[in-house]
């Protein structure tokens, strides 16, 4: 009993250890590859270790003059590879100890393996710091020495000694035995790069929040002496130019917005009347000609768009010809009614692909229903109504949950297309103001507030919607 509480704690230790190790393979803030000015700031180790290039695009005139030998970035880059390649090692010999006794013990070879590479690499790094130091002039070259190296160094030992101690105390597996895993963690496995990726690009962007704090300007460092604390945060309600712009663009995101939740049942009805096709080749030629439009960027909508309601577009030139107008007008640049022309751009480039799961959702209906509703005397639009539309209606609501939840994320490409001097008022929302603060004007802590604000809100939405939707199926409408 007491060997498994230590053995326990130990894979503990070892599996928190090697997560921890991975997570920092891409921080560029703990980079122990950083060992000269001339490296840049936005480099993590996983960066270095894999594109040589990026790691030495700044080293031109270091090399053609003899400051750095190409030896000392050489030497840098295969020991980051080493060490990215270790903790990876380790990652996958921490994912082998759920399973049986032969599982663990292979997880643990790899644990030692992965740990002994780390070192290695660790002690290259380490080299190429000492080596660049020598450097003939230290002023251009910017030596520099970064306590992330020991970071690693301390990981890899507490994995080494874990794995060295667990291959001591865990008893021989039997020869025979097979190479298994409990259903439970084969699944967690599974959906483990998911995870990882959706902490990657959801979860670690959020650091960048910090930019709200300070006085910052593109390619100036964040430093105490520019901490501003909640600065911007005041301004951005007590500066009246500020105010009128978020007003502005509020109306513009939440009346887009609202529009979309009004017609979002129309991909489950698009969905419904496209299942009731009974050729198949027809349907399956609808499906095909209705989904395309998703893959098609909105820089090419637009190009549609302008080639059909430019001045010399196709309806000018029709409607020249048919004597209706005697110039060509420019549709793209009347601001008459741009909400609901972005609607139905949306929905002709969304509503096939949006109908695809309830399509999915309609094929696993039972069946023996519609069969037993036809005998009943149950007309088609009957069947329609009282069979596919209640089981369809729980995948509605959670798709709606998300959308209110979304209800301030429109995005930004198809309104930065359609953009220009006329509409600008009504069709700028706000992921599309957030880009023109950051982007173009250089206000990246304002950009930022405004994108905090944005994520607060639609957690408190999810949250609101998700409850809204537990009283109605607590009452039974559903």
């Amino acid at each position: 009993m007491k060997v498994k509480k230590v053995t326990s704690s130990l894979y503990f230790i070892q599996l928190i250890s090697s997560l921890i190790g991975v997570i920092l393979l891409f921080i560029p803030a703990i980079n122990p590859s950083r060992i000269s000015g001339l490296i840049g700031k936005n480099l993590s180790i996983f960066t270095s270790g894999f594109f040589y290039s990026r790691l030495t695009q700044n080293f031109g005139r270091a090399f053609s003059k003899g400051w750095v030998g190409t030896m000392t970035t050489q030497v840098l880059f295969l020991s980051s590879m080493i060490v990215c390649i270790g903790f990876i090692l380790c990652a996958v010999g921490g994912c082998l100890s759920p399973g049986c006794l032969k599982m663990k013990k292979q997880g643990n070879i790899l644990n030692v393996v992965g740990t002994v590479l780390a070192l290695i690499g660790a002690y290259g790094i380490r080299w190429a710091q000492i080596d660049i130091k020598g450097t003939s002039n230290p002023d251009k070259v910017q030596p520099m020495e970064s306590n992330a190296l020991l970071i690693f160094i301390v990981l890899a030992v507490l994995i080494l000694l874990t794995s060295i101690f667990l291959l001591i105390l865990l008893p021989k597996p039997d020869k025979n035995e097979k190479y298994e895993m409990e259903t439970k963690y084969k699944l967690f496995l599974l959906i483990m790069p998911f995870l990882i990726l959706c902490f990657v690009f959801s979860y670690l962007p959020l650091f960048g929040w910090r930019y709200a704090f300070f006085d910052y300007k593109a390619g100036d460092s964040l430093s105490l002496d520019k901490f501003v604390g909640f600065k911007w945060f005041t301004y951005l309600f007590q500066n009246k130019s500020t105010r009128g712009d978020i007003v502005r663009v509020l109306r513009n995101t939440l009346a887009m917005s609202g529009l979309g939740l009004a017609t979002s049942w129309c991909a489950m009805a698009f969905a419904i009347f496209l299942c009731e096709i009974k050729s198949l080749r027809l349907r399956r030629f609808i499906q095909t000609i209705t989904t395309i439009p998703n893959f098609i960027s909105w820089v090419l909508v637009f190009a549609v768009a302008f080639s059909i309601f430019s001045t010399d577009g196709f309806l000018s030139s029709i409607l020249i010809k048919l004597g209706v107008i005697d110039n060509g007008v420019n549709y793209l640049m009347s601001n008459n009614h741009m909400w609901l022309k972005m609607l139905a751009w949306g929905m002709w480039k969304g509503l096939g692909w949006s109908a695809i799961i309830y399509v999915a959702a309609i094929s696993g209906i039972d069946q023996q229903l519609y069969e037993a509703a036809t005998v009943d005397g149950a007309s088609r639009f009957q069947r329609m109504w009282h069979i596919t539309v209640p089981s369809l209606l729980p995948t509605f609501l959670v798709l709606l949950i998300m959308a209110v939840a979304g209800i301030l994320s429109n995005g930004m490409d198809q309104y930065l297309v359609f953009e220009n001097a006329y509409n600008t008022d009504t069709i700028t929302v706000l992921d599309l103001y957030v880009y023109k603060l950051g982007i173009n004007n250089g206000k990246i802590p304002l950009a930022t507030v405004v994108g905090m604000a944005k994520s607060i809100v639609s957690i408190i939405l999810l949250f609101g919607a998700n409850r809204v939707s537990k009283i109605i199926r607590g009452n039974s409408i559903i």
